[in-house]
């Protein structure tokens, strides 16, 4: 009997990217929840939650109520020990769920570079990404949450990436960009790109050039974090 993986995407473009192919790879039945539309029932037992990317801000509650049920259906997996990877905005709502504050960084970190691993990094399923850069996008950042280790850090933002156990992962990153749509992502964005007077050919050409060895990383991150799993 196939696993379920419940992926809960708050904006379109921004979904499992080269991450779909290693879950299916491994047995995992895909299923999308559409955040704001979907009720989030099944959710709450499925096999592995995944938490996606967006442009909404975790704080946002007041504009977005279903965020509420979102940071609580977070809560309950993590108190249960259930499988949760949170990615970007996921991350932020794990640090929420928590009870770290989200606030906003020093400036937006945009684009494609490196991350520093600390030692905890180092023996994690995160050392997969060391060698190369993996694409940054957020322009808020979290305080690490009582009880999380710290995996990763750049010079903009201190907390990276945390764990608690090997079940519960959260990256602000996104180590899943590398299946060869990203021109989806500066369509989408445009708006934010054009404010904040970034390149646009110049991060289309980084993606370009470093395509291969994202997706070889970020698969590799995943797989031996689904290695924990089992």
């Amino acid at each position: 009997m196939p696993k379920t993986a419940i992926v809960l995407r708050h904006v379109a473009f921004e979904d499992l990217g080269s991450f779909a192919d290693t879950l299916s790879g491994r047995g995992y039945d895909i299923r999308y929840l559409e955040a704001g539309c979907d009720s989030f029932d099944t959710a709450r037992d499925a096999d592995l939650l995944i938490l996606l990317g967006g442009p909404v801000s975790s704080n946002d509650e007041a504009l977005y109520p279903w965020l509420v049920e979102e940071i609580r259906l977070v809560r309950d997996r993590m108190d249960r020990d259930l499988p949760l990877l949170g990615i970007c905005l996921g991350a932020q709502l794990m640090a929420r769920a928590l009870d770290a504050r989200v606030y906003a960084a020093e400036s937006k970190e945009i684009g494609f570079a490196p991350i520093v691993l600390s030692e905890a990094g180092g023996r994690s399923p995160l050392a997969a990404l060391a060698g190369g850069p993996v694409l940054h996008w957020h322009g808020e950042t979290f305080e690490l949450p009582d009880g999380a280790e710290r995996l990763a850090s750049t010079d903009l933002c201190t907390n990276q990436a945390f764990r608690i156990g090997p079940r519960v992962m959260a990256c602000q990153f996104h180590p899943e960009a590398a299946d060869g749509r990203f021109e989806r992502w500066l369509i989408g964005h445009h708006v934010e790109l054009r404010a904040e007077g970034i390149d646009l050919g110049g991060l289309r050409e980084t993606e370009r050039n470093e395509r291969a060895g994202l997706r070889a990383r970020g698969d590799a991150f995943l797989r031996a974090w689904l290695d924990e799993l089992d």
